[in-house]
């Protein structure tokens, strides 16, 4: 079995002696960047430690390390970043905001950027089809790389251009094979016509016959997957992420970088196989490092290793970089600060996620009204959010909800509701002792933007109670929630697709679908009623009185140390 070691200098010399032909091939790695290309946060117009024109330096640093390498993309890619979402509205509807210049908008800009970096690949992420096959199409023709995924294929009779399985590029005669594979959940979570053409295979499967294919026609001395999906399932979605079963099952693979979740994966051995996944957003970049002697006129690799190389405040962004998303830069910003309300109050979100707040309440007003919906489901994206009494521009609303999500009816009852209220209840723990004093009391197998509150009930949760028991007194007009009383509830797509356990939404009716995200919804309604929420209504809380108070404590802790899980 292959270990990661201090080895270059030791194996080179060694084959010197032996005079043995040697060889070391890098793969970089990018995944998750979502348009970020400015070391910046959109949401707080504050640098941050991020972005592709930050990481192209460290890029540039790993090629003169060594430059025979290649530099992969993982996915979801055009989506994401204020940036993106100006442009890539102006693709979809031919218009701009009202007061966003649009000279010198001409293509995708994390697209321009990674031309200019000259990307060899780039996996297909499932985000890259939130805005429809003709952003999809535009970002991709205007790619000078290959987007690959051998487990995105076009149905008969499509008309849309397929995906290559792989891409083979050969360095100093060693040839190198990627093999493309994407999350087979794009349909769970998109509307039909946004892939409509193409249909989603399992990722081992597709691996395992792209594989055998590319050895089969080009002989590579290495075979490496890049998989936008994470290492394996912990949620309903079953095949969702499936990296570790394709490094057991799948004979013939060296490495494999992946992405997906936002997490972390420095270097972790399955086997023989060495997997990697860096930091989203551009904060890391990755590198797999080959090692490979020449023995009867074939090349085998002979060891390999990895590493996470993060951005930091001293690291310098690429000028190239950001003279190409400049015109983009500036467009997001005369749009975020383009002012849209008042707020009538100071608020933030710090606590929104373990008591009824009036931001959240903003969210769900506006998907109550525009599904016209009895009952809303809703999730804090972004603690940290803060609105200071007076003018509010779309920064701070859009702030509020980060992700390109679209607003969904489904016809259900209460039963369903109940259901969905427990699941979301997993995001905490059962108190440890009766007096609910000794947290922690979040749950960390639960992200925070899982836990979805509802609006048009009044229920409690009873963190005495063990999980699927813990929704209490749920009311619905003033009177107990019958399971079968029928209700219109109003949820986002993924939430719609079953996606975090909620699979008591998947396969109901679907009776509305908003032509905009959410955040464009929510823009729209306060731009009309010039108000947001002064306070909460109150029609949930957290009991006993003490586990709400030992969750208050770790959240303001959680708040300061800039977690946001």
């Amino acid at each position: 079995m292959f270990r990661p070691l201090c080895w270059l200098f030791a194996f080179a010399f060694a084959a010197h002696l032996s005079g043995q032909e040697t060889a070391n091939i890098r793969l970089i790695v990018t995944t998750d960047l979502h348009g970020y290309i400015y070391p910046y946060d959109y949401y707080t117009a504050k640098p941050a430690e991020r972005g592709l024109a930050k990481a192209a330096t460290l890029i540039a640093a790993a090629r003169a390390e060594n430059p025979d390498s290649l530099l992969v993309d993982c996915g979801d890619t055009i989506q994401g970043s204020a940036l993106e979402t100006v442009y890539q509205g102006f693709v979809r509807t031919g218009r701009a905001p009202k007061g966003v210049v649009t000279s010198g908008l001409t293509a995708d800009p994390i697209v321009l950027a990674m031309n200019q970096l000259k990307f060899d690949a780039m996996a297909v992420g499932n985000h890259e089809f939130n805005y429809g096959l003709r952003n999809l199409n535009a970002a991709r023709n205007a790619s000078k790389f290959p987007w690959i995924s051998a487990n995105t294929q076009t149905v008969a009779g499509s008309t849309e251009k397929p995906f290559a399985p792989y891409i083979v590029k050969t360095i100093k005669g060693i040839k190198v094979g990627v093999v493309g594979i994407t999350t087979p959940g794009v349909p769970a979570w998109e509307e039909p016509k946004n892939y409509k053409g193409y249909q989603f295979l399992p990722g081992k499967e597709a691996a395992e016959a792209a594989v055998k294919d590319l050895k089969a026609k080009h002989n590579p001395d290495i075979v490496i997957v890049a998989a936008h999906a994470g290492l394996e399932d912990t949620g309903d979605l079953r095949g969702e992420n499936m990296v570790k079963q394709i490094a057991t099952e799948v004979p013939g693979i060296d490495g494999i970088v992946f992405g997906h979740t936002h997490a972390t994966v420095a270097g972790h051995w399955v086997g023989n196989v060495l997997v990697m996944q860096p930091r989203n957003w551009g904060i890391s970049i990755g590198t797999m490092d080959f090692a490979l002697s020449k023995s009867n006129g074939k090349w085998q690799v002979t060891d390999k290793k990895s590493k996470l190389i993060p951005v930091t405040k001293d690291t310098l962004a690429d000028p190239a970089i950001l003279a190409i998303a400049k015109p983009y830069h500036e467009a997001a910003e005369q749009y975020l600060t383009s002012p849209v309300a008042e707020a009538p109050v100071d608020m933030n979100a710090q606590l929104s996620r373990i008591q009824d707040t009036p931001l959240i309440d903003a969210i769900h007003q506006t998907q109550l009204h525009y599904a016209d919906a009895d009952v809303s489901f809703a999730a804090s994206f972004n603690p940290r959010v803060t609105v200071r009494k007076g003018p509010v521009t779309v920064r701070e609303i859009a702030a509020l909800y980060v992700y390109d999500n679209t607003l969904y009816g489904i016809e259900g009852n209460g039963k369903m509701v109940r259901e969905a209220l427990e699941n979301a209840a997993r995001f905490f723990e059962s108190c440890p002792d009766a007096a609910c004093e000794h947290g922690p009391l979040i749950n960390p197998k639960v992200v925070g933007f899982n836990f979805d509150m509802a609006q048009g009930v009044d229920y409690e949760i009873d963190l005495t109670k063990p999980a699927g028991q813990r929704i209490v007194n749920l009311k619905y007009k003033g009177a107990p929630l019958k399971d079968d009383q029928p209700l219109k509830i109003a949820v986002n797509n993924y939430r719609a697709g079953g996606s975090a356990g909620y699979t008591m939404f998947k396969g109901a009716k679907v009776y509305y679908r908003s032509p905009e995200e959410i955040r464009d919804l929510m823009i729209r309604y306060f731009a009309e009623r010039k108000s947001l929420p002064a306070k909460p209504d109150g029609n949930w809380r957290v009991v006993p009185a003490a586990a709400a108070a030992t969750l208050e404590r770790d959240a303001i802790a959680e708040t300061r140390r800039g977690e946001n899980r």
